[in-house]
């Protein structure tokens, strides 16, 4: 008997959240924990992040088409955005404006 091999299905779980117009759905990176000297930051003193994965982007708009892509990294600013829960998961939604560098 031949054995048949199955594809292997990526297991990615399709987002069902869909900005609207000029807006960005970015999943934050974790805070670093410690620092380049080696020293462990507790939870209380860590920073908010300030970098994230775009995980889904809108259509824009006629005066402002998007720009980032899905995918791509960037910096943005330290109280941008609106904090989301999905699945488990924490996002933040944003205007692509408050977006200030691709990385």
């Amino acid at each position: 008997m031949k054995k048949l091999k199955k594809k292997k299905k990526k297991n990615m779980s399709k987002l069902k959240i869909k900005p609207l117009a000029d807006r960005v759905l970015v999943e934050p990176l974790e805070a670093e924990t410690k620092t380049a000297s080696g020293i462990i930051i507790p939870d209380t003193a860590k920073e908010k992040p300030q970098k994230g994965n775009v995980v889904a982007v809108g259509n824009g708009t006629k005066e402002n088409p998007i720009s980032v892509k899905v995918g791509e990294t960037v910096l943005y600013g330290k109280y941008s955005g609106t904090e989301l829960k999905f699945e488990g998961k924490d996002y933040l939604i944003m205007r692509e404006n408050d977006i200030l560098a691709i990385v």
